[in-house]
C-alpha cells in the first residue's frame, strides 16, 4: 500500500510517515501543494493525508488536481481544531475524513487504515446492481442513477448509500452505520453520520419525491419514492 502525507510541518511529516511505514506501507511525503500534485502523479496512492493550509495553495486544490488523476483516491484531511468551515469544505470538496490537530499518530494511523480497507473492499466485490424504487446502484462501476439521472458521489457518499440500499425499509443507528462504513469508534464524532446523510440527500433526493428519511431518536431508513 502506498501513502502520501502533506504537510509543511516537517517533523509531523516525519513522525506520520514512520507511523505509517510501521504499519508496513510505502511512505512518501510533501510540504507543498505542488510537491504533492506532483508525488501523487509518480506515486498513485493508495491513499493521501493532506493538511488544508499549504505555503503555496490549498489542500482543496490539492484534492482538486490529484482528483482529476486519480478520481478515487481516498482523502484524510487535517485540520485545525477549532476550523469547522475547513472540516466542511473539505468533506463538501471530496474529502472522505478528517482528524483535528492535535491528534494521536495511532489515531491517523487507524483512519488511514479504515479508508484502505473501505476502498479495496469496494474494488474487490462482484460487480452487482443495488436498486431500490427508481434508484439503483452499481458496485462494480460505482455509477447510482435515479430516475435516469447519473449521480456522482465521492467515495463515502457511495460507501454509505451502499450500505443504505443493502438495507431497504430498515432503520438503522448512527452506531452502526459508522461501525459499517467508518470502520472504527469516531469518538464521540457521530455528526458526522449526520453531515453525509445531508451530503447524500442533496444528491439523491433534490427537486425529487425524499428516499431517506431519519427516524428521530432511531437512526435513519431509505425506502422507494411514493409512486416509484
Amino acid at each position: 500500500m502506498r501513502v502520501l502525507v502533506v504537510d509543511d510541518e516537517e517533523h509531523l511529516t516525519e513522525l506520520l510517515s514512520m507511523a505509517l511505514r510501521y504499519e508496513g506501507w510505502e511512505v512518501r511525503t510533501a510540504g507543498t501543494g505542488m510537491d504533492a500534485v506532483r508525488v501523487a502523479r509518480e506515486l498513485a496512492p493508495d491513499a493521501v493525508v493532506l493538511d488544508m493550509m499549504l505555503p503555496d495553495f490549498d489542500g482543496l486544490e490539492v484534492l482538486r488536481r490529484m482528483r482529476a488523476v486519480e478520481p478515487d483516491v481516498p482523502v484524510l484531511f487535517l485540520t485545525a481544531k477549532d476550523a469547522v468551515e475547513d472540516r466542511v469544505a473539505g468533506l463538501t470538496a471530496g474529502g472522505d475524513d478528517y482528524v483535528t490537530k492535535p491528534f494521536s499518530l495511532e489515531e491517523v494511523v487507524a483512519r488511514v487504515r479504515a479508508l484502505i480497507r473501505r476502498t479495496a473492499v469496494v474494488a474487490q466485490e462482484p460487480s452487482s446492481v443495488l436498486a431500490v424504487g427508481d434508484l439503483t446502484l452499481d458496485e462494480d462501476s460505482h455509477e447510482v442513477v435515479r430516475a435516469g439521472t447519473e449521480i456522482s458521489l465521492t467515495a463515502t457518499e457511495f460507501e454509505l448509500l451502499r450500505f443504505l440500499m443493502r438495507n431497504p425499509r430498515r432503520v438503522l443507528s448512527k452506531a452502526q452505520i459508522l461501525d459499517r462504513v467508518w470502520n472504527y469508534d469516531f469518538g464521540g464524532q457521530a455528526n458526522i453520520v449526520e453531515l453525509y446523510i445531508s451530503y447524500l440527500r442533496k444528491k439523491i433526493d433534490h427537486d425529487r419525491e425524499p428516499m431517506i428519511h431519519t427516524m428521530r431518536g432511531a437512526g435513519y431508513v431509505l425506502k422507494p419514492a411514493a409512486g416509484s
